[in-house]
């Protein structure tokens, strides 16, 4: 076939070629088109969709241009967000989290210090966290013997008393000791016999030491709030006795408020001068009168707090007073400051015994009084 111009056999006139060439073109796009038209949108599988219909939050892209589904699984959890205790629950989740966290941190670091891992914390952990009402930790020295002998005899029960305490109450006790400088000291060894004796003892990683007892009262809820979750850590001197059954009617009172410190607040002048007891060696950073905290002798805290210390004990400031550190701690912090007179010692004892204790343990009672009485 020849396309030259004239009308021979086998030849083809050339308007002809030049309308085959233009329909062959047109073909051509019709085929093109054909070939790249996308679907409906509504026939593409959506990159946030899965099999099964349930979306998953898209990483990017056109909100306008997207068929967002009609079900989807963010319509629950809208509706859970909704509720009035949301913001409590998720609270009280973080607060869970964090405490879980600061207890793998204590037995990562007993591990790491070749320390021997608490009976009671192992029993927690294969029982599960049950939740205590309160821990109270009595701070005691090695030379304190005849003051543990007077609050085992009045206060504090002993045995299966003390053990129907905690099951029955969720109230805890123990006397708060670190160990000497010297470790397995013969005042190491006197406090291990008492301890196999009677059994209330919290040993500390701490070296005691009466300059010491900010860093003692900081590992004392570090270590508290790793083997109890209570709602509240109460820290008392062995010199103070305490009335259990109305000091727990009124921590009740604050149970549901997550970031609480009671106890009988002060802001005393700060002392300068280097002879005088409660010397501040780092006075010039106060002024004149300290901020408000609460007397060393007795006082509590909530679990969120307890926790805030056990995991920012590395980076809190140790003052020379115990108190006035603990109060240095939850400046800045959203804490709600509770100024309990009934927590100041010096009030009126009573007839205390062991049953009336326990008996007149109700967290909805009526407040009555607490007593605090410095021993002999």
């Amino acid at each position: 076939m020849s396309w030259r111009r004239g009308a021979g056999d086998g030849a083809v006139a050339r308007p002809w070629v030049l309308l085959l060439c233009a329909g062959s073109f047109c073909l051509g796009l019709l085929f093109t088109n054909g070939m790249w038209t996308l679907p409906e949108a509504t026939e593409v599988a959506k990159p946030n969709e899965t099999r099964g219909g349930v979306t998953h939050l898209a990483a990017a892209g056109d909100c306008n241009t997207a068929k967002v589904p009609e079900k989807h699984s963010y319509k629950n959890v809208l509706q859970v967000l909704d509720t009035p205790n949301a913001a409590q629950t998720l609270d009280n989740t973080i607060s869970n989290l964090e405490s879980e966290l600061s207890a793998a941190r204590t037995l990562q670091e007993s591990f790491l210090n070749g320390s021997p891992v608490s009976e009671e914390y192992k029993a927690s952990e294969s029982a599960g966290r049950r939740k205590y009402f309160m821990v109270i930790g009595i701070n005691t020295a090695f030379s304190s013997r005849k003051r543990r002998d007077s609050i085992r005899n009045t206060w504090m029960p002993q045995g299966e008393k003390r053990k129907k305490l905690e099951e029955d109450k969720g109230i805890i006790i123990r006397f708060v000791i670190g160990h000497s400088a010297i470790a397995g000291g013969i005042v190491d060894r006197a406090i291990a016999a008492e301890d196999t004796k009677h059994g209330d003892f919290m040993r500390l990683d701490h070296v005691e030491g009466y300059l010491e007892l900010s860093g003692k009262t900081k590992t004392y809820f570090a270590t508290a709030v790793a083997l109890w979750d209570a709602n509240f850590y109460v820290k008392v001197d062995d010199d103070v006795h305490v009335n259990i059954a109305t000091l727990g009617q009124i921590l009740s009172k604050h149970i549901s408020r997550p970031r609480v410190y009671t106890g009988c607040m002060k802001s005393g002048p700060v002392i300068s001068d280097k002879d005088v007891r409660y010397y501040e060696p780092e006075h010039w950073k106060f002024g004149d009168k300290y901020f408000r905290h609460a007397t060393g002798q007795l006082y509590a805290i909530s679990k969120d707090l307890a926790t805030y210390i056990s995991i920012n004990k590395h980076v809190l400031h140790k003052y020379i007073n115990e108190d006035v550190s603990l109060g240095s701690w939850f400046i800045g912090l959203d804490v709600e400051h509770i100024d309990d007179r009934r927590l100041c010692c010096g009030t009126p004892p009573g007839k205390h015994t062991y049953n009336s204790y326990l008996n007149g343990f109700r967290l909805n009672d009526q407040i009555t009084q607490v007593f605090t009485v410095i021993a002999a």
